[in-house]
């Protein structure tokens, strides 16, 4: 059986030919594979740290998980999909408002647990009744919408977390992180990320040794005069150690508000496939249902021993976009990383030590790089931004992800940002289609062109009728 396990060299293993793609089954030399997975691990390690602090869950179990998780997805995808799996911060909201319930981390795990059997569901009813049931409901304008909001909704996070933590270390970091990612050549270029956070990680301490503490907002968002590299957590950390593990509760009440994360769950992992086949130049489409239900698997195993769920992580595709290295190979370097520094708290403290304004610097970068290639799905699927039949749905969603507008529909039931964006897109372009008049719907068939050889039109079947 292949299990995605097998990886051919990439050239000579050591510098990829200019705009060359290394791609899921190719694999670079491995110290310069494991290299790569040391990236990625740094991408997501803040969000998955911040993550589960802000839902009050283990850290440590969280990066544990993630690098479980990232395995049970590379088999179930036989190595097709490079993607790695790290705590969902679209549950950091639903966390909250269950425990303003009075609901316990118990409580909160054992409602997300139940959202990823149902994205376990909903991924077996996709491989069931094929790719065409979620490109029928998200053709090439949701898609790439919803692939923006998702970006673009990460942007708070950069401008009132990390940027003003220290704005000039922060924009140092970012215009070197720029010109690594452009000027550099070959290994040295795919690493670029990696590079930047070192870079800040000594420009803050340069400046803390010349300029002294600096007086802005902290980690926890509170203003004062602090160190812009604190490794105080590390000299106190043990080098092994295991993480606190609990099992869930099920209470009604708490499974009703996490349930509608769902739809943003399986929009992230439709956007992700269909993000990763744009830049590896791969229909992929017969793994989404696989992915889907991979993603849900992993979260149901994390979150019975008390850990986060887990999702296919965007700071990952944004490493990809800046590296142009898809190579499996390097997610499961990446993983094994992750199942180390789970076991070894004084790791996880050193990469937890990145200073904010390091952070702001590169996520500006990633985050909008992510968000850009719903662009591209447009620019590929030639979506007309003048029909406003495509305009409008994806306006109100874009607006409503970026901006995080909320509904909230009783006391203990909201949704937003990702999640209320995502089901504005959604709803609002098939409504939309219900009554708009022939000749704007004439403009784009339903399916996506690229994506949908499983039901090609018959012969003098008029081009863009919208029968499937």
């Amino acid at each position: 059986m292949d299990l995605g396990v097998r990886w051919r060299m990439h050239g000579d293993g050591k510098s990829p030919a200019p705009g060359a793609v290394v791609r899921p089954d190719e694999r670079l030399t491995w110290p310069r594979t494991v290299g790569l997975g040391a990236q990625h691990v740094v991408a997501m390690f803040g969000a998955s740290f911040v993550a589960p602090v802000l839902m009050g869950l283990d850290p440590n179990l969280a990066i544990m998980m993630s690098g479980v998780a990232t395995v049970i997805f590379l088999l179930a995808t036989r190595g097709r999909v490079p993607s790695y799996l790290g705590c969902s911060l679209s549950f950091v909201g639903v966390a909250a408002v269950i425990r303003a319930d009075g609901g316990t981390s118990a409580t909160v795990t054992g409602a997300i647990l139940v959202v990823g059997v149902v994205l376990f569901l909903v991924g077996l009813a996709v491989q069931r009744f094929g790719a065409r049931i979620i490109h029928a409901a998200m053709p090439p304008i949701v898609t790439g919408a919803v692939v923006m909001l998702i970006g673009f909704n990460l942007a708070p996070v950069t401008a009132t977390t990390y940027w003003p933590q220290d704005q000039w270390t922060a924009l140092l970091v970012m215009l070197f992180t720029g010109l690594a990612v452009v000027c550099l050549r070959g290994f040295w270029s795919r690493i670029a990320i990696f590079l930047g956070l070192v870079f800040g990680y000594l420009i803050s301490w340069i400046f803390d040794l010349t300029l002294g503490k600096i007086h802005s907002a902290d980690a926890s968002g509170k203003v004062t005069d602090h160190w812009r590299l604190d490794l105080s957590g590390v000299s106190k950390a043990d080098w092994i150690g295991l993480p606190s593990f609990h099992g869930p509760t099920f209470q009604w009440s708490a499974i009703l508000v996490a349930l509608p994360v769902v739809i943003a769950l399986v929009a992230e992992n439709a956007g992700h496939v269909k993000a990763v086949g744009e830049m590896t130049g791969d229909s992929l489409d017969d793994k989404l249902g696989t992915a889907i239900s991979a993603d849900g698997v992993a979260s149901v195993l994390s979150t019975a021993v008390g850990g986060p769920p887990n999702t296919t992580y965007s700071e990952n595709i944004g490493v990809m976009a800046a590296t142009r290295v898809y190579s499996t190979a390097a997610y499961w370097a990446a993983a094994c990383f992750a199942l180390l520094f789970g076991v070894c708290p004084k790791f996880g403290a050193v990469v937890a030590a990145i200073p904010g304004g390091v952070l702001g610097g590169i996520t500006v970068i990633l985050y909008g790089m992510i968000g850009l290639l719903g662009a591209q799905i447009w620019l590929h699927g030639k979506v007309d931004l003048r029909n406003p039949l495509n305009l409008v749905p994806a306006a109100a969603g874009i607006i409503i992800g970026v901006g995080n507008v909320t509904m909230k529909f009783t006391d203990t039931f909201s949704l937003s940002g990702i999640a209320l964006g995502t089901l504005v897109v959604i709803t609002g372009y098939h409504a939309l289609r219900a009554f708009a008049p022939a000749h704007l719907k004439t403009q784009q068939p339903l399916l996506d062109e690229g994506t949908s050889s499983y039901d090609k039109p018959d012969e003098g079947r008029a081009e863009g009728s919208g029968n499937p």
